[in-house]
């Protein structure tokens, strides 16, 4: 296995937070994703080799791992199951195993070979660790699938788009994957999609599809759970005779009624024009707040109807 050096692959300092490794993970993964690069026939392995970086980086348990055994991470807990056994009483105050010629080799402090005499076969295993280990490793391994590796991506929508249920089609390794998102889905919400990840190794099962939604902030409502919220502006004559308002909503505009004697930052309820329930039935509220606009200018006429308005109030 070629050694891949992940924090260079994200552009991070070995000792980057994980803050950091998540920023420059976002950052390349919009950078390489293939669905923005459709010219571009690098950008699908830029963009697999940034999720796999992401994916061993983000786990403080595999990013250990990497960290102290390199390319061979995936195999530390069979490092460190037998240097558990060789410490518990094979060895004495030796050094470490390590490999030289195709051989294993194991020196005690005193500098004599407790193995000496023993033949290593060309897989760098004899009878002796066969028996030692429990048994035929080339069988013990290739019984012994390992899960292949999960996925992580990114998927965007606008809040329009995350408001219907609809289909949409993924490719993953090249495989064209087609998939049905309900309605309601919130900005930060994972999906798994199960076995469409790396291949399994030796039988074992495949990784599975992380999907993170991302849905950017609305230029018109903003969204608390299932409500919406959003402002209109009414002039100062409908704030206080009352007339009618064109409100947007998720489904169109509607003509609102706007009562006489309307404050500044007064809210109203939309019953059930609010965001879609996930996984459920009907929708939060549109609240509207109105933002009464007060004149700039008054024309000499408005302003006599002005002075008359204040000293009926005085």
């Amino acid at each position: 296995m070629a050694y891949i050096d992940y924090y260079k692959v994200l552009g991070v300092a070995q000792n980057a937070t994980p803050e950091e490794i998540k920023k420059a993970y976002r950052t390349l993964a919009r950078k390489y994703h293939p669905d923005l690069n459709p010219n571009d026939p690098s950008a699908k392995e830029k963009f697999q080799a940034v999720n796999e970086a992401h994916e061993v980086l983000s786990d403080p348990q595999k990013r250990t791992k990497y960290d102290k055994y390199g390319e061979e991470w995936k195999h530390a807990d069979e490092f460190e199951k037998q240097r558990t056994r060789r410490d518990a009483g094979f060895g004495g105050g030796g050094q470490p195993f390590g490999t030289e010629g195709g051989t294993y080799w194991y020196e005690t402090s005193n500098g004599e070979n407790p193995f000496e005499g023993i033949h290593f076969g060309n897989d760098g295993f004899s009878d002796f660790f066969e028996q030692l280990f429990g048994g035929d490793r080339t069988k013990t391994t290739a019984r012994r699938g390992r899960k292949g590796q999960d996925y992580q991506a990114e998927l965007y929508m606008s809040l329009k788009e995350a408001a219907t249920t609809h289909k949409q089609i993924l490719n993953v390794n090249g495989e064209q994957i087609r998939i049905t998102i309900p309605a309601g889905m919130a900005n930060g919400q994972v999906i798994k999609l199960r076995g469409h990840g790396g291949k399994g190794v030796n039988g074992g099962a495949d990784g599975d599809l992380y999907i993170t939604f991302v849905i950017p902030d609305d230029p018109v409502f903003k969204r608390q759970g299932d409500d919406l919220y959003t402002s209109v502006v009414i002039p100062l004559t409908t704030a206080v005779l009352g007339g009618e308002v064109t409100v947007p909503t998720l489904n169109g505009a509607v003509q609102l009624k706007v009562q006489p004697g309307t404050q500044p930052g007064q809210k109203v309820r939309l019953k059930g024009q609010g965001f879609p329930i996930y996984k459920g039935t009907g929708n939060g509220n549109l609240i509207v707040t109105y933002r009464v606009e007060l004149p700039k200018t008054l024309t000499p006429e408005q302003r006599t109807l002005f002075e008359k308005l204040r000293s009926t109030n005085s």
